[in-house]
């Protein structure tokens, strides 16, 4: 019971920390080339190496302070159900796990935002 427990709890840690890391990378070190396999990858953050750079930064920051901000609330839900069935700790564990989601997708939103005010449709900045 225990062991399930700690498994709910690992797992709902990998989304707020995988934001951390790779917010980090982004912020530091952002993809050189212009790629389909890894990255920010939208129709405006490839347009040219200026957006695809400011896509990553912007993402990064986002990304990390996202994932700092999730770290700790994300375990909260998971305490309240400590000791009690398996079924009531996974359907915690997958709101918990959705939330994140939520979360870490709508980050698209400020960044393209930030992509439109930055550039024009052609990619040059404004």
């Amino acid at each position: 019971m225990i062991a399930f427990w700690l498994f709910m709890l690992c797992a709902d840690l990998i989304i707020p920390a995988a934001m951390i890391g790779i917010g980090r990378m982004f912020l530091k070190k952002p993809p050189k080339t212009i790629n389909a396999a890894f990255g920010y990858r939208t129709t405006m953050s490839m347009k040219n190496r200026d957006t695809w750079a400011f896509a990553h930064r912007y993402c990064g920051r986002l990304w990390y302070r996202c994932g700092l901000i999730m770290l700790v609330p994300s375990a909260v839900p998971l305490l309240f159900v400590l000791g009690r069935d398996i079924g009531a700790v996974a359907n915690t564990g997958l709101i918990v796990a959705g939330v994140q989601l939520v979360v870490m997708l709508g980050t698209i939103f400020p960044v393209e935002r930030a992509l439109k005010k930055t550039f024009d449709d052609s990619g040059r900045r404004r």
